[in-house]
């Protein structure tokens, strides 16, 4: 969806509230929260909400008639978030809708009354939100965005379209557990493909400019991006910097190779969030989350960009491009 149409979709919504409910005073309108660490001009979170929205719209749930939403995005830093978590919980809404691991965590910090359900979370289990993925058992459920196993897929993609590479950088958020797990991942699945791997920290752009680019000074280099909000976040500058320094680079989400990434292999997190409207239909409809089992992609996507990989000077094996869901030339 284009950022235009989207605006377009959230002013509708706006507008039509106060004109809906004068309309349908005797229907019940519910709440719903939505928290994300993504500021709500990002096209990947643009995306994602749009399909959550069509989701809902779908299941009969029309905002400005018979539901609400609350939106409270872009915390961009910890204290802004737990400002951002703090109106939420004190707004109470029927359900809150959270996207990414270092929303989760803190937001099942402040309650453990109000249902959540994540719309991409690595490893809820480990972290702690669910007592299992059968029965959560809490008052979160939702959908998980990688196995960790899955993050040892990337280094193998990395080898194949530039198979030189002897060395890999994996970007990944160390604020979260998810961001040591899937780079232990890496690590133990790198050697056996003859590539060394070497962590760097996403917590701000100063950081990362500094390190990819010493990074970037011995040959037979690549990047590995690692799924996180924080990555995100910094996306234009990790492909930015990836280009500069001519590193082959692998992403989780297809929005890096939309904006000139190499390639990308993840679960389809648009998929998810449009399927988290049926999980949110569910809790206002008297559902639990502890009895609503956290349910894993069911879509993966590899996109390769051709002109990128043209300005690499790699050739992508016919094989590789035969397996891909999108490919931008």
């Amino acid at each position: 969806m284009k950022r235009r149409e989207f605006i377009t979709l959230l002013g509708g919504a706006a507008t039509a509230w106060p004109l809906a409910a004068r309309a349908q005073q005797g229907e019940r309108v519910r709440r719903i929260g939505v928290l994300a660490a993504l500021p709500a001009d990002d096209p990947e979170w643009q995306a994602r909400l749009a399909a959550f929205l069509q989701g809902l719209q779908e299941l009969g749930w029309g905002v400005g008639r018979n539901v609400r939403i609350e939106y409270r995005l872009g915390a961009d830093n910890a204290e802004r978030l737990r400002r951002h978590i703090a109106e939420m919980v004190e707004l109470a809404p029927d359900v809150i809708l959270a996207n990414g691991t270092s929303v989760v965590a803190p937001l099942l910090q402040a309650t453990r009354t109000l249902p959540v359900v994540f719309g991409t979370v690595v490893d809820p289990v480990g972290a702690g939100f669910v007592a299992s993925l059968a029965r959560p058992g809490g008052n979160a459920t939702g959908f998980t965005a990688f196995e960790y196993g899955m993050s040892g897929k990337w280094p193998e993609l990395l080898r194949q379209i530039a198979p030189r590479t002897t060395r890999a950088a994996v970007l990944r958020d160390p604020s979260v557990a998810s961001g040591s797990a899937q780079f232990g991942a890496i690590q133990a699945v790198g050697p056996l493909l003859g590539v060394e791997v070497s962590p760097i920290d996403v917590r701000d752009a100063g950081e990362i400019e500094r390190a990819v680019t010493e990074f970037a000074r011995s040959p037979n280099g690549g990047l590995i991006v690692t799924g996180s909000a924080a990555g995100i976040r910094q996306r234009d500058l990790i492909v930015a910097l990836a280009g500069r320094h001519r590193l082959p680079s692998v992403y989780p989400y297809f929005h890096f190779v939309t904006g000139g990434g190499l390639v990308s292999y993840g679960p389809d997190s648009v998929d998810q969030f449009r399927r988290a409207a049926s999980y949110v239909d569910r809790i206002l409809k008297g559902e639990k989350p502890a009895d609503l089992p956290v349910q894993a992609p069911t879509k993966y996507r590899l996109a390769i960009n051709l002109k990128t990989a043209k300005a690499l000077g790699l050739e992508v094996p016919p094989q590789l491009l035969a397996r891909a869901d999108e490919v931008i030339e």
